[in-house]
């Protein structure tokens, strides 16, 4: 398998998955500021994944994988025994799901104008709208050390991710303290700081 990732971007999930599911994989950096966007190879990534970003998984059969919630959980049913996600058909999956869809929808698009938007009012309302969402997750990480209670899965994998945009952003999630003794808490795991390591941003 291959990763095409790009540094501290939300393809970060689908690279800590990997190195926590103990799977032989390789990895490519694409450079989206780049038009048309590169590859480190120099390949034009759109023909790759017409889609333009990141992540895609180069499957062993020659399939590509696109969409990180799809990615994240393919990687934990390919290494079941590391228990990166329930087993399929149980109620606790479709939880996780669950979890990936409120992070996917109401986490990472809320950052995004945060990231792009042109004025300091559409980034302050943007950031007004991750509030509420913010709260829910610190009244669950208040009770339980990750997501689903004492487990890691892929879906931390996704909310570290997110919530660590919050520094390059310049904002503060000091009225949260349970979502920062979270990013500490993943972030000291081997699978994330390996991560990080291979992205360049190492701790």
């Amino acid at each position: 398998m291959k990763l095409y990732f790009s540094p501290g971007a939300c393809s970060l999930a689908s690279h800590i998955a990997l190195f926590a599911s103990g799977l032989a994989f390789g990895s490519e950096k694409v450079d989206l500021r780049a038009q048309p966007h590169l590859t480190a190879g120099g390949a034009d990534f759109s023909t790759i994944n017409p889609k333009g970003y990141v992540p895609a998984l180069q499957l062993d059969n020659g399939e590509l994988l696109t969409e990180g919630v799809a990615i994240l959980q393919y990687i934990a049913d390919q290494a079941p025994d590391k228990q990166l996600a329930p087993a399929n058909g149980t109620l606790a999956r479709y939880q996780l799901q669950e979890w990936l869809n409120f992070i996917s929808t109401e986490v990472h698009k809320n950052f995004s104008p945060i990231f792009f938007g042109k004025t300091e009012e559409v980034k302050d309302d943007a950031w007004a709208r991750l509030q509420p969402r913010l709260a829910l997750l610190q009244q669950q990480l208040e009770k339980t050390p990750y997501l689903q209670g004492g487990q890691f899965s892929v879906a931390d994998a996704y909310l570290f991710t997110c919530l660590s945009w919050a520094q390059y952003v310049q904002r503060s999630l000091a009225d949260f303290p349970a979502l920062l003794d979270y990013l500490k808490r993943v972030a000291a795991l081997p699978a994330t700081q390996q991560a990080l390591k291979a992205e360049g941003l190492g701790q």
